[in-house]
């Protein structure tokens, strides 16, 4: 087997993954993690301390997750309100380093509310969560003859820099034409640098299938991508995207995100493989009441983050708001790392009449109609969720060639589709094509009408 041809970017490490023998490593480091916190990071001294926790002392990952509660977007928070909106300042009291040594600054969107910070060290940038992606890049096949189409947001988002930084390990071209750029600037740098593999997020593609035709003169399929990485919000992992994307772009799709993972290449998607047990510790708790919920197959719950190795970028049973489901049995594919599908975020949720009713579950149904539809929609929410007054009501864009006339039988087919998959029955408002806003960042789900 030549170099190239390796299963593994790390051999050494992705072999052990979610075995006994990396479980002991993963307790070395968490050992050492906690004690660089309590000695240089304040406000997890004083967690520690008010908890009667002694790091030195820790006997299990049990009493870790008894001790230490979880740290979420509430408290990030309550901690700018502490110090006075100085994010530097916050960042001095929960990282084991000072603010002077990092490098990079990355945050979320924010599309929720205030961007949460991701602060790098370039260690942090390309041995933690660079050497993650680079892992699930190397699994789907990027090598250093291919040429990336980067069109994740290159501004302040964690999607961006950073992962870009991680995957030039791999020595493979990086084409940063950014999604700032607009469609028209991205089609016309794929048809001058001709790149193999297009990275950005899903609903950017779905654009892109849109636009093509228009800019470029041909449909995506004969751009030239041999593969997609997707990441930065759902769609990848929704079968009804998945199947629209890889039927337009005649190749594969792999999925990132929800942490350290990456999907594999077999023919149905089996969730993305969390590829980083050396670097942070997972766990499931339950998103109301914050109790730890074993890790078995098939088990449902929020994903929470400890970081095992990290300079800025320290996660402490940290919650991105992610709800996953994990699969312990072996992935078909053969590749090591335990399973998780993403099955919607906290800050998302809503309930219908006790329903719980996630945008990608709407997603999932309406793409399903394509082409019938367009595949846009928005959830149109008149109170502030997530209790929603039945119906809820969803805008869904018309197909473009879709007859007046069929528009009837199609809202049945549709409610119908709805009642037997995620349980409720909507209000359909129909829309012309096209008439619902595009985004080359992330796709907006939502019509707020109580802002």
């Amino acid at each position: 087997m030549s170099n190239q041809d390796r299963p593994y970017w790390n051999m050494e490490i992705e072999t052990k993954l979610n075995t006994p023998e990396m479980r002991q490593i993963q307790f070395v480091k968490l050992k050492m993690m906690l004690r660089r916190l309590y000695a240089n990071a304040p406000f997890y001294k004083k967690v520690f301390d008010d908890a009667g926790f002694d790091p030195e002392k820790l006997s299990s990952f049990e009493e870790f997750s008894q001790a230490v509660p979880p740290f979420d977007k509430e408290q990030m928070r309550m901690l700018f309100l502490e110090h006075g909106g100085d994010v530097l300042a916050v960042l001095d009291q929960i990282m084991p380093i000072s603010p002077d040594d990092l490098h990079i600054m990355a945050t979320t969107t924010g599309t929720t509310g205030v961007p949460t910070p991701y602060p790098m060290t370039m260690r942090d940038a390309e041995y933690i969560w660079g050497e993650a992606m680079i892992r699930g890049a190397w699994r789907a096949g990027m090598r250093s003859t291919d040429r990336v189409l980067f069109c994740f947001a290159l501004s302040m988002f964690i999607a961006g820099i950073p992962t870009m930084l991680g995957m030039r390990r791999i020595d493979a071209m990086v084409i940063p034409v950014g999604a700032a750029a607009g469609t028209e600037r991205i089609l016309m740098m794929q048809q001058m640098f001709q790149g193999t593999i297009y990275a950005g997020t899903p609903s950017l593609a779905e654009y892109l299938i849109e636009k093509a035709p228009e800019v470029a003169g041909k449909p995506v399929k004969e751009l030239g991508f041999r593969m997609l990485m997707c990441g930065g919000e759902p769609g990848a992992g929704i079968p009804e995207v998945r199947k629209k994307l890889e039927d337009a772009y005649g190749c594969r799709i792999y999925d990132a995100g929800g942490g350290f993972g990456f999907s594999c290449d077999h023919d149905e998607y089996q969730g993305m493989h969390w590829l980083a047990d050396d670097l942070s510790y997972y766990e499931l708790v339950d998103p109301e009441t914050k109790e730890p919920i074993p890790l078995e197959d098939g088990a449902t719950g929020e994903a929470l983050f400890t970081s095992l190795e990290a300079d800025g970028l320290v996660y402490m049973r940290t919650s991105l708001s992610d709800v996953h489901q994990v699969f312990l049995e072996p992935c078909p594919c053969g590749r090591t790392g335990f399973r998780y599908k993403i099955i919607g975020r906290t800050d998302d949720m809503l309930k219908v009449k006790g329903v719980i009713v996630y945008p990608t579950q709407v997603e999932g149904v309406i793409n399903a109609f394509v082409p019938r539809v367009t595949g846009e929609f928005r959830i149109v929410l008149s109170e502030k969720p997530p209790r929603v007054v039945p119906p809820l009501k969803v805008k869904i864009e018309k197909g473009e060639d879709i007859p007046e006339a069929h528009i009837k039988q199609l809202e049945g087919e549709l409610k119908d589709a709805f009642h037997a998959k995620a349980k409720f029955t909507p209000e359909i408002i129909w829309v012309e094509p096209s008439e619902l806003e595009r985004s080359t960042y992330k796709s907006q789900v939502f019509e707020k009408l109580y802002e």
